[in-house]
Formats: structure tokens, C-alpha cells, sequence
């Protein structure tokens, strides 16, 4: 029932996009920092109050269109948490700051692409690419695996995933591009050269590299003894826990889109 509830969310906000698609990227940008920052017990501390701020402010940074200034803002955040390290010495170890550091660009920065994918021209039909290939993968790779799985691919971390799996996973992915993107094909402008190729290409580096969002997400989790991520999502955890793959899938869709219709495009 969650899932179902969490589809319509997801369906709504990137439906209207424009400031609903903002809010919303930045609404799981910052729930998600703050349970990756939870993981050392962080949340609540000065220093995760400069990388909320930071993620903020590259938010209205986006809107400007101006990539100088987001250099500009990760250096200002980086002085910033290093001078409330100094102040507030021996309070926070350097650990803490980079874990803090990292989450701005790990969480809030790629999950800004979901963002920034929809306000590309054709950006209500590109944009749901990030999902095909991040969900569409889980999703093949999970029944591949129970049926076909013999070969576990990192048994340490995560012993129910195998290489049958995520060679179903990545393969299903693409196809489902390929499939989605000749049933939109007629709808979309040519802003995009050959979209059913282009589509199935973005789809496929998406799910292949998704499958090391996953994984990235669930090493963090083994390495401090963690469950889940949060429990605002019942039955799925947090933020981190649902969009695992997405962190990895936004970015390469976006910058896949943008390399292919360059190249193939003129």
C-alpha cells in the first residue's frame, strides 16, 4: 500500500513539475542527507545544520544557472564545517566532517538531477528514465535471480544478489527503455534525434550502474550496523533505502541524454 501511495507522489510531483518537482527533489534531497548523517549520529549537530544549509542553498543555486556558483558554495561549505570543527574542538572528529561533506554531494547534489532532468525540454517523458532504470532493474534482477540465480555476485554484502540477476536486471532495464521509448516517441519533440535508441542506451548505463548505487547504499549500512536508513516509508524504510539506486541513475540519465543527442545529434 505504501509503494502504491509512494508511486502517486512520485507520478504527481514530476506530472506538474516546475516548483512541485523543486519541492519535492528537495524535500527527499534533505530527508535523505539527514539519515545518512543519522548513521554517526550527526543529524542534530552544527555541523549537519551547514550541510542542510548548503544543500539549500545549491537548490536556489540551480535555479540561477550558473555552475560557478555551486563550486563556489561546495568550497564556502567546506571552510564552514572546517571552522565550526576548529571552534568547537575536540567536539567533532574529521571523520565527522567529511561524512557531512560527503552527504551534500552524495544525497542532495544527485538527487537534484531528478530535478534538473525534468526541466530539460521533453523533461516529463525523459525524466521517468531515472526509474525505469533504477526500479526496473530491481525489479527484473529480483525475478531473474529467484529463478536463474547461481552465481553470487558479493556475498559479503549482499548474499541474495547474484550475476544472473544483474545481467537479468540490466538486460530488462533496457528493455523496458527500448519499449518506452518508442511508446513516447511520437509525443516528445525532436529535441532528441533517434529517442528509442537514446532511451535504451541511457536506460542501460542507468541500470548497470544502479546496481553499485545499490550496493554503495548497502555498504554503508553493513559498515555501521544499520537496518534501514529511516522508517518513513513503511514497509520500504527511508528515503535512502527507496532511492538508493536513483542517487547513481539521476545523474548518468541526465548526462547520458545530454552525450548522446551531442554525438548523434550534431
Amino acid at each position: 500500500m505504501s509503494g502504491a501511495v509512494l508511486i502517486v507522489i512520485l507520478f504527481t510531483c514530476l506530472y506538474f513539475g516546475g516548483w512541485v518537482t523543486f519541492g519535492f527533489s528537495l524535500f527527499i534531497s534533505l530527508v535523505g542527507m539527514y539519515e545518512l548523517i543519522k548513521v554517526k549520529k550527526l543529524e542534530k549537530t552544527g555541523l549537519a545544520v551547514v550541510g542542510y544549509m548548503a544543500a539549500i542553498t545549491y537548490y536556489f543555486i540551480l535555479l540561477l544557472n550558473d555552475p560557478a556558483y555551486i563550486l563556489l558554495l561546495l568550497v564556502a561549505s567546506c571552510i564552514l564545517m572546517m571552522s565550526v570543527y576548529v571552534f568547537t574542538f575536540p567536539k567533532y572528529k574529521t571523520e565527522d566532517v567529511m561524512w557531512v561533506f560527503f552527504s551534500i554531494v552524495y544525497v542532495a547534489v544527485t538527487l537534484s538531477y531528478i530535478y534538473q532532468v525534468r526541466m530539460l525540454q521533453d523533461g516529463i517523458y525523459i525524466v521517468w528514465l531515472i526509474f525505469v532504470s533504477s526500479w526496473g532493474n530491481d525489479t527484473c534482477a529480483y525475478f531473474t535471480g529467484v529463478f536463474l540465480g547461481k552465481h553470487k555476485m558479493t556475498p559479503k554484502l549482499s548474499p541474495k544478489k547474484t550475476y544472473e540477476g544483474a545481467i537479468g536486471g540490466v538486460v530488462g532495464a533496457t528493455l523496458l527503455g527500448f519499449g518506452y521509448g518508442f511508446a513516447i516517441s511520437s509525443k516528445m519533440s525532436d529535441v532528441l534525434v533517434h529517442p528509442v535508441y537514446t532511451f535504451a542506451i541511457a536506460s542501460f548505463i542507468g541500470a548497470f550502474l544502479s546496481i553499485f548505487g545499490d550496493l554503495a547504499a548497502s555498504a554503508i549500512k553493513r559498515n555501521h550496523d544499520v537496518k534501514d536508513y529511516g522508517k518513513l516509508i513503511p514497509g520500504h524504510g527511508g528515503i535512502m533505502d527507496r532511492f538508493d539506486s536513483a542517487i547513481f541513475t539521476a545523474p548518468v540519465v541526465y548526462w547520458s541524454i545530454e552525450v548522446i543527442n551531442k554525438v548523434f545529434g550534431g
